[in-house]
């Protein structure tokens, strides 16, 4: 019989809405119930595409005796950590303080007062390995519950103690400085891995915001170092395992140091971010390597990610049939069977898909029969090597690649998560956006406004309430500030774009907002949750960035953006007291807030303002837009004047521009360079000339 998760819209709760456990969603009922039955509370957070969350529900949550354990003795609890991560963030951190790691299935015991006592992730059924197995462990706690609860709870108030946030503090207005980007430099410099590239030991994470980080360290001091490692990187993800070769887009991370063997599972957020760093390599170096992977990961989300509305799903699942991996993964003797010998001798010569290393749990079986194919090196290398043309291997590898494609479609296919989230997709429309203004293709453009269109009218409230989650035409969850951040973000690069107004006033909206909602105006900074949000869980600061950039590393960007854009100084403010509150924690560890330090990159200058007004169908201001797509600026804003309209909107929503629309007799490019303003450039050359080129900056 389905139990309590069947009412629910998660996919992740409706897989588990007929597990013998009696599962309740996170709320009230479940709490009144543990009170009411002095019963603890059983809390399992995971995700719907997780590998190691199947395998549990598998061996435990599918078995009729833990059920019977769980539902004797607990209030058991199940939360989706993509629909809820003010709950995931929170929880991950009291396992980090217990156990000094973390990860999902995320297993947390609370006593009947929501305070947590004990935290684990993935439990085996039996015991192993040295781990407690849940038929071991569920009647032990039942057991230390009845005869000695205060136990559990003095150690619950322990845990609190020591989870208890810093006291209020006042705001010291000082920044990180270049000092600060410099140590940055150097943590990565000794954690690069110099023989598979990436940044430390395995598993390996995509880690865009170091990319990202070291593009704009490159530009600010010329060093090539960081150039290198960003390259380095970037070919070696897209060559190996961890990148699909066959219908493209980046698994989730990789076990093994070399990125050969992936954890199977595609999220929306990494195909964003990934997508973005390309384009930006792009634009730093010209090279077509980065806008071909960049243009195939963005064919792989339009594809497999897409809604019919135009908004993204979140995710594809790791297994398929109970096997991790298994849509993935080939045999020599298939490919031969498949290509023909003459095709398939050239291509095995490329693609390398023997053995290495140990496959995820689950496929084990398959070591000495399918596994993942991935090329060898880059095509041009492969090429000179094998002494082919470069054109006709390319040729030959798409061919194989699309017969691959189609072969494998025919196969039992993942599971897709389609939940659509605020954020995630806001940091979609920020890719497809950059993509399309660096490789002048409006598809991209298009594909980004029909998301964008999609979150407005359907996910959002009265006034500028963002809702998280939408979802078989139910929008539930009000936002976090990773949504309004992550989101603002995508209307920005959308409006620099497209240049249509409304994108922007949507963003200043939101920005406007999240300031109310979510600033802490005794520390600085932001908050996670907003002011309206469950008392019971702390609303906490976060500033660190992992695979995810962080809330507030994405609103100090936004915050400076919109400074230059609309002339605000109270924007600029913001985000000053935002560098400020977490200027120690970031000094101390910089590599660890690497998409924070380009907010800080941004605000150290030198950075630059670019209107240009004029008629936009005059070629003259086509040539100077199409001027500005092969730039590798990160610290610029630009904003467009139409000057066929007589009154243009853009005008209406920033002052300072009418009196530079008014002053513009031919299409004219105004430049000002941190708050100075330089001649105007009324063509392509002077203008770019005005810009600084890459490679200039102080060395730091």
């Amino acid at each position: 019989m389905a139990n309590r998760l069947s009412r629910e819209s998660s996919p992740y709760l409706l897989q588990h809405a007929e597990d013998p456990v009696d599962w309740r969603p996170w709320g009230e009922d479940a709490f009144a119930e543990a009170r009411r039955a002095n019963k603890p509370i059983f809390l399992s957070i995971g995700y719907s595409t997780c590998h190691w969350c199947h395998l549990m529900a598998r061996e435990s949550f599918s078995d009729e005796e833990i059920g019977r354990l769980l539902n004797e003795s607990f209030v058991s609890v199940k939360v989706d950590r993509e629909e809820r991560p003010d709950l995931d963030g929170y929880y991950l951190s009291v396992c980090q303080a217990i156990t000094g790691s973390g990860g999902w299935p995320l297993t947390i015991l609370l006593t009947p007062e929501q305070k947590p006592f004990y935290a684990a992730t993935y439990l085996p059924k039996h015991s192993r390995f040295g781990m407690t197995g849940l038929l071991e462990f569920l009647p032990k706690i039942q057991s230390l519950w009845k005869s000695n609860p205060d136990m559990f709870r003095s150690d619950a108030e322990k845990i609190l103690s020591f989870l208890a946030e810093k006291p209020a503090r006042e705001i010291e207005l000082r920044l990180p400085d270049q000092g600060t980007l410099r140590l940055a430099f150097q943590q990565l410099t000794r954690s690069f891995d110099k023989e598979f590239a990436g940044f430390g030991p395995a598993p390996k994470f995509l880690n865009p915001g170091h990319l990202a980080f070291l593009l704009r360290y490159w530009r600010r001091c010329n060093q090539r170092d960081a150039l290198d490692m960003v390259e380095k990187t970037l070919q070696a993800m897209r060559c190996r395992g961890i990148f699909d070769q066959i219908g493209f887009g980046f698994h989730r991370y990789a076990a093994d140091a070399g990125w050969n063997t992936p954890h199977f599972e595609k999220m929306l957020c990494d195909q964003a971010l990934m997508a973005s760093v390309y384009t930006e390599t792009f634009t730093a170096t010209g090279e077509p390597f980065y806008q071909r992977t960049a243009r195939e990961i963005l064919s792989y989300a339009l594809r497999e990610m897409s809604s019919p509305e135009g908004a993204f799903y979140s995710a594809q699942d790791a297994d398929t049939g109970g096997k991790e991996g298994e849509f993935y993964l080939w045999t020599e003797t298939e490919l031969r069977d498949l290509l023909g010998e003459g095709d398939a001798r050239l291509v095995l010569q490329a693609l390398s898909i023997e053995p290495q290393g140990n496959f995820p749990e689950g496929a084990g079986e398959r070591k000495a029969g399918r596994n993942l194919p991935r090329l060898r090196r880059p095509l041009p290398e492969l090429a000179r090597e094998m002494n082919v043309e470069e054109e006709h291997l390319r040729n030959v590898i798409e061919s194989a690649r699309e017969k691959m494609f189609t072969a494998r479609a025919r196969r039992v296919n993942p599971a897709r998560d389609d939940k659509i989230l605020a954020d995630w997709n806001g940091l979609m429309v920020a890719a497809l956006a950059k993509a399309a203004f660096a490789f002048d293709q409006p598809h991209y453009a298009q594909a980004g406004r029909r998301a964008a269109d999609f979150v407005i009218a359907r996910m959002t409230g009265d006034g500028a309430l963002l809702y998280h989650r939408w979802r078989a035409g139910d929008k539930a969850i009000p936002g976090f500030l990773d949504d309004y951040a992550f989101f603002g973000h995508g209307l920005i690069e959308l409006y620099e774009s497209t240049f249509q107004v409304k994108y922007l006033k949507k963003a200043l909206e939101l920005t406007r907002f999240m300031i109310k909602e979510f600033w802490d105006e005794s520390g600085g900074g932001f908050y996670f949750s907003g002011a309206e949000s469950e008392e019971s869980i702390p609303r906490g600061k976060r500033v660190a960035d992992g695979a995810l950039p962080s809330g507030n590393s994405i609103a100090l960007f936004n915050l400076l953006r919109l400074g230059q854009i609309t002339g605000d100084r109270g924007f600029e403010d913001y985000a000053r007291k935002t560098l400020s509150a977490f200027a120690s924690e970031v000094s101390s560890y910089p590599a660890g807030h690497t998409q924070f330090l380009c907010g800080v990159d941004f605000a150290l200058g030198p950075t630059y303002q670019v209107v240009i007004a004029g008629d936009s169908s005059a070629a003259q201001t086509r040539s100077m837009i199409q001027a500005l797509r092969g730039q590798f600026i990160p610290n610029k804003v630009t904003v467009f004047v139409p000057a066929e309209d007589k009154a243009p909107e853009i005008t209406g929503l920033i002052e300072y521009l009418r009196a530079l629309a008014e002053s513009a007799r031919q299409p004219t490019a105004f430049i000002c360079k941190d708050y100075s303003c330089q001649p105007p450039a009324t063509d392509a050359e002077q203008m770019i000339r005005a810009l600084a080129p890459p490679g200039e900056g102080l060395d730091i």
